[in-house]
């Protein structure tokens, strides 16, 4: 397979401190068709989880309906990064911890799927699962130990995310 045979996955879950309509998450909620109109946007955007009003918030993890997944595909690793954190949706994530609880494990996961994969929260949890248990390995990896394209030699590479990985900003 060549390199365009592979596209980027990535997971990300989150636990609201409060349901919606509740004004400490209500900024997070006014934010969310505007950021995700803006991802739909992006160059090398391919594809994001949806749940009937077009974001993900209703699909609880678990029965948890505070715990929400955000999953998306994109073409390669520096359309994700340049979304998450050189875009408008920077500053949003940046106020996260006032939305989210904080997580004593893994939250966030990347990993390559053959193009036209269309990943499941299961797949995706799976991932977080082995980035929690096993550290960042080809499987399951984040920005800071971005694993190559499985056609691609070469060591995991830290795309330098700070400040936002490590919850400042």
């Amino acid at each position: 397979m060549h390199a365009q045979d592979y596209h980027l996955a990535q997971i990300n879950i989150g636990r609201l401190v409060a349901p919606r309509g509740d004004p400490r998450v209500q900024p997070f909620f006014d934010a969310l068709d505007r950021i995700n109109a803006l991802a739909g946007a992006s160059p090398g955007f391919v594809w994001r989880l949806k749940d009937d009003g077009g974001s993900a918030t209703d699909l609880a993890i678990g029965g948890d309906p505070l715990l929400i997944p955000n999953m998306s595909v994109w073409q390669d690793a520096d359309a994700l990064f340049d979304f998450v954190y050189r875009s408008a949706h920077t500053p949003v994530m940046a106020r996260r911890r006032e939305y989210f609880e904080r997580f004593e494990c893994a939250y966030q996961a990347l990993w390559w799927v053959p193009a036209g994969t269309i990943p499941s929260v299961s797949d995706g949890l799976a991932r977080l699962w082995m980035l929690d248990r096993l550290g960042p390995t080809t499987d399951a990896f984040t920005f800071k130990a971005r694993f190559p394209r499985p056609d691609e030699a070469g060591l995991p590479r830290d795309h330098q995310p700070d400040p936002w990985c490590m919850g400042r900003a």
